[in-house]
């Protein structure tokens, strides 16, 4: 960054002091909630968010330095949310991935349905045509639920929970449900992966450490006379 465009240090030093004042509106919102879910915490949470993501860029900026603060919205998350304060309407986005691991039990499945439904076509026949039988038959929840019994497995999930100012038209997104989603008017979201199992089931060398001492004191004393 050139000098001309860097920012001055009166400039770091107004968005420091915005990160005290919003600080403080943060805990008197906290000290006054009125519930577990107080819009006005929240508003103050993401004004505070906001607030500290402004004075860490422009420290690193001016200054070439960082804080020691994870600032949410960044890469790795989600923006503040900027939605409306009482959202009149809300959508409900839900990405599930599955691998087809045992094709054979996935047709299988779809050929019963189909044939139960009408015995003179044979859409069952191919795995795509199968998926399209399984997933028009059964709701998207009783799959998740029943996914080994038609030859899937999970993958990542993920739900979003945006804000909207109505409800849409019928028909309005349905070309392209998912290219219009506003990262802050999300709501909430809620993801499941293997990736979070992982860093859990990572051993911790201190807790090895401790397990290999405990083992070591449940060892006999070897008898001298043996």
């Amino acid at each position: 960054m050139s000098d001309a465009a860097q920012p001055t240090a009166a400039e770091v030093r107004a968005a420091a002091e915005a990160v005290k004042a919003a600080l403080d509106r943060h805990l008197a919102a906290v000290e006054r909630r009125s519930g577990e879910d107080d819009p006005a915490v929240y508003e103050a949470f993401n004004e505070l968010a906001s607030a500290a993501e402004a004075y860490d860029e422009l420290l690193y900026d001016r200054y070439d330095e960082v804080t020691p603060f994870e600032i949410p919205g960044t890469d790795e998350g989600l923006p503040p949310y900027l939605g409306p304060e009482e959202p009149n309407a809300v959508s409900v986005l839900i990405r599930r991935d599955y691998a087809v691991v045992e094709p054979q039990r996935l047709l299988a499945q779809a050929e019963r349905v189909e044939a139960a439904d009408d015995p003179d076509t044979e859409n069952s026949a191919t795995v795509h045509g199968a998926l399209g039988i399984l997933f028009g038959e059964f709701e998207p929840d009783e799959i998740a639920s029943r996914h080994k019994e038609f030859g899937l497995e999970e993958g990542d999930s993920t739900l979003w929970v945006t804000a909207a100012d109505e409800v849409a038209e019928p028909g309005e997104w349905l070309e392209s449900p998912f290219d219009q989603v506003d990262p802050q008017r999300v709501v909430c979201r809620f993801d499941v992966s293997a990736v979070f199992d992982d860093e859990d089931d990572e051993p911790d060398e201190d807790d090895d450490l401790e397990a290999a001492s405990e083992d070591e004191d449940d060892l006999e004393p070897l008898d001298a006379d043996r």
